[in-house]
């Protein structure tokens, strides 16, 4: 497709995280951009700052008389929509070119070299790591990342065209649109099971991904999953791996064995054997493309992470507070594998938000096991975002499963005052719902006793 062509470009569900990198895009490339979603938020706010005309109402009378010629409009949405939108079903009716998001990055990655990170855990971390590292080794690189840069303090890396990297996301099978040079894959755990079905699906979908990948290009996969390709892993055999681990200072220090050698000293700071996989992928990418190993070790120190990762919203000698996106037993399972590692002997006091009445029913037992590991467990109401309830499927159905005494089943009106009758020194809050505009309320309370 020919951007070149193009005027303006129009988003139906702009607020998205992977929504708003590409509009933030367009707008650097010289578009006119606007769009629609369904509530404000901080992301919209900061699109309207870059001067992105943003309606909150599925009205096509809202849209500016700009966006409505099919000749220079290209029309991108997120699969989030609801069935019927009144939107979407106008541009498709007058012949607009309509994109999903992930075909539209599809068209974006054509022109350059694609570096894709997939998998049902990891990528948001993997791919801000390592578009830091590329941008930081001075690549030319746009990096489209579903999540906030604490470096960047943005969801795009801006350095260049020449290398793009995005991640390859599973949801609805929208990475079958990438065509990547080089590609990982993190993990294959069972998730989106409204989509798939099974976890036979889903593993034969990934399967698939890995036949998009350009004639010449290169496969790296974590070591362990059922696929060929270049491994990576930690204190292993894998083709890359992270040796001779240790902390310090609240960071790990590692060496790196590749299959050129080994190279020592490299620093990291985000908690968490998970993220430390995170980034040995990362810097086998980056050397893959041709960065220096010394130049790489720099760029990874600097690292600051990404919000709602394993973020320290509040860190002193008596009380710790962290902000976690998440939203999978496997994911709850490696949260609690950082906290423990970084604070052995403290208690620690779990809130978390579930996400979806399908997943918390497909994983309720697995949700139960993750969550009974905390030392106290504060459960929210669950999150539906696209779904309509499910008979029986409640959050107190789930609190039941949880073997652990010290179990509560809250509001989120009650959810400081709770924090405060808990003697825990290591606050954490997990999930993918609005759990996250909760955390500004539990620092301005605890910042004051704190």
């Amino acid at each position: 497709m020919n951007f070149d062509k193009l005027h303006n470009v129009y988003f139906i569900g702009i607020g998205g995280i992977g929504m708003s990198a590409i509009a933030r895009y367009f707008v650097a490339n010289g578009k006119q951009v606007a769009g629609y979603d369904k509530t404000p938020t901080e992301i919209t706010s900061s699109l309207e700052d870059l001067g992105i005309d943003i309606h909150f109402e599925d009205n096509i009378k809202a849209v500016s008389n700009a966006f409505l010629n099919p000749e220079n409009t290209l029309v991108v949405y997120t699969p989030a929509i609801p069935k019927r939108h009144s939107e979407y079903d106008y541009f498709k009716a007058h012949n607009f070119k309509v994109l999903k998001r992930s075909e539209a990055l599809g068209e974006i990655t054509k022109q350059s070299v694609c570096l894709a990170v997939a998998g049902t855990h990891g990528k948001t971390t993997t791919t801000s790591i390592l578009g830091h590292l590329l941008k930081a080794c001075n690549v030319p690189v746009t990096a489209f990342l579903g999540g906030i840069s604490e470096n960047y303090n943005s969801n795009l890396i801006l350095n260049g065209t020449e290398v793009t990297v995005v991640e390859a996301d599973e949801f609805d099978r929208s990475f079958l649109t990438l065509s990547p040079d080089l590609a990982c894959i993190t993990s294959m755990d069972a998730d989106h099971l409204d989509i798939y079905g099974n976890a036979e699906e889903l593993i034969k979908t990934f399967r698939d991904f890995t036949e998009c990948i350009e004639p010449n290009g290169t496969l790296f996969v974590k070591n362990g999953l059922p696929l060929k390709g270049i491994t990576y892993g930690i204190e292993d055999d894998s083709d890359y791996c992270a040796q001779n681990i240790a902390i310090e200072d609240g960071c790990y220090v590692f060496d790196i064995k590749t299959p050129t050698g080994t190279y020592k000293n490299f620093k990291f700071s985000l908690p968490g054997r998970h993220n430390l996989s995170n980034a040995v992928i990362a810097l086998a990418m980056a050397a893959e493309h041709g960065c220096a190993y010394n130049e790489l070790a720099k760029a990874l120190a600097s690292y600051k992470g990404v919000k709602r990762r394993f973020t320290y919203q509040i860190k002193t000698e008596d009380f710790v507070f962290i902000d976690d996106y998440a939203h999978h037993p496997e994911e709850i399972k490696a949260v609690y594998q950082a906290v423990r590692e970084m604070y052995p002997d403290k208690k620690v006091l779990a809130v978390f938000q579930p996400h979806l009445f399908s997943r918390t029913q497909d994983f309720a037992d697995e949700f139960a096991e993750s969550l009974s590991k905390f030392d106290e467990l504060l459960l929210l109401d669950i999150y539906p975002a696209r779904e309509l309830p499910i008979e029986g499927v409640t959050s107190k159905w789930l609190l039941d499963k949880v073997k652990n005494p010290n179990k509560k089943l809250i509001k989120k009106s009650h959810l400081i005052d709770e924090i405060k009758t808990s003697n825990a020194q290591i606050v954490l809050t997990i999930g993918a719902g609005d759990i996250g505009a909760e955390v500004k309320h539990i620092k301005e309370a605890f910042y004051v006793e704190n």
